[in-house]
């Protein structure tokens, strides 16, 4: 946070009316919707985010003959276990297909790789002609950093390397992630820019979970309102990092926030609400980008909180956000690739 300013109390980006009226639904006489997430109440949560958040079975996402969809199970990371992925595609499309590899929201600590998918196949999927593998990697703080992101790393280099078998195109992968998962897919970029891993085509950063250090002014002008807090976001953080957590000299793979160059990096699509905590990293890491001499292109959703499109999906900003994003697919996906070898 600015140290030469603090957020007025009260002083918070009004939310968009349409937004507003679904949240308003969610807190009877104005309280935040649900607790905050705390150490002591951690368990509880992930138990109950577990029991209840929806976990579609294959045959269920085949969705009647229009997905192909496999579960599969990879090569973990050295000394880690097998990671699971979910591959699914338009039935029907001659190969090989562009790949859209997706990481789940959940703030590190919930979530399911099997829950992003309806939606993923029936906006993204269908109509732009792409393969999607969501993956189901380890949570926190049964796993802590890096066990997350290289169950990711692992899933991404087979399906690379696998990409015949696949019937996928290896030189047009998108990562791609929400809140937690466009953390992820931030850090994954970095890391296979780093190790010489596979090349992305691009990587999708939506409301992405960026910085642990908690001192952004959005992220303390946003406690209080919206849906996901101070309070909750240091807890998730600490579940993932454990005594690492805000030491100076953290990883940016952990944290993509703390990476001080983000040169040659595949171009980024950023988008988050004005009346997100994570807005000013999100703005603060698509400029870094642009310092860097890369390419992004930066949405701030006027009036619009955390998770805004899973709680209001029908709103008018909603789909205003949808078509920007798959009209960022579309482009760069009908770019010339280069292709290497």
């Amino acid at each position: 946070m600015n140290a030469d300013r603090t957020p007025e109390p009260g002083a918070v980006p009004p939310f968009d009316p349409e937004l507003d009226a679904v949240l308003a639904a969610l807190r009877p006489g104005g309280k935040q919707p649900g607790e905050p997430l705390t150490p002591a109440n951690l368990q509880a949560r992930q138990e109950r985010d577990a029991a209840t958040r929806p976990r579609p079975t294959a045959e269920a996402l085949r969705a009647g003959g229009r997905f192909e969809v496999t579960e599969l199970r990879v090569p973990g990371p050295p000394d880690g276990p097998d990671v699971t992925l979910v591959s699914a595609r338009p039935s029907g499309l001659a190969g090989p297909l562009p790949l859209l590899y997706y990481m789940h929201g959940g703030a590190m600590i919930m979530g399911n790789a099997w829950s992003v998918l309806p939606r993923t196949l029936r906006e993204w999927a269908l109509p732009l002609g792409l393969a999607v593998i969501s993956v189901e990697y380890r949570l926190a703080p049964h796993a802590q950093y890096p066990q997350p992101l290289e169950d990711c790393y692992a899933g991404l280099a087979w399906a690379a390397g696998h990409a015949a078998e696949l019937d996928i195109d290896p030189d047009r992968i998108i990562i791609g992630g929400k809140s937690a998962g466009g953390g992820l897919a931030a850090a994954l970029a970095l890391l296979a820019r780093d190790r010489g891993g596979p090349r992305a085509l691009g990587q999708l950063l939506l409301c992405p979970m960026l910085d642990d250090r908690n001192s952004t002014f959005s992220s303390h002008q946003m406690t209080g309102p919206g849906t996901w807090d101070l309070t909750s976001n240091a807890t998730a953080w600490k579940a993932l990092l454990g005594d690492r957590y805000g030491t100076t000299d953290l990883p940016p793979y952990a944290a993509p926030s703390r990476a001080t160059d983000l040169s040659g990096l595949p171009p980024a699509y950023i988008d988050v609400g004005s009346a997100d905590m994570f807005r000013d990293e999100g703005v603060a890491y698509a400029n870094a980008i642009w310092q860097s001499g890369g390419q992004a292109e930066l949405h701030v959703w006027p009036g619009a909180y955390h998770g805004f499109d899973s709680l209001a999906p029908q709103a008018t900003l909603t789909q205003d956000a949808l078509n920007a994003r798959t009209r960022w697919l579309q482009r760069l996906l009908t770019r010339p690739v280069l292709r290497v070898g």
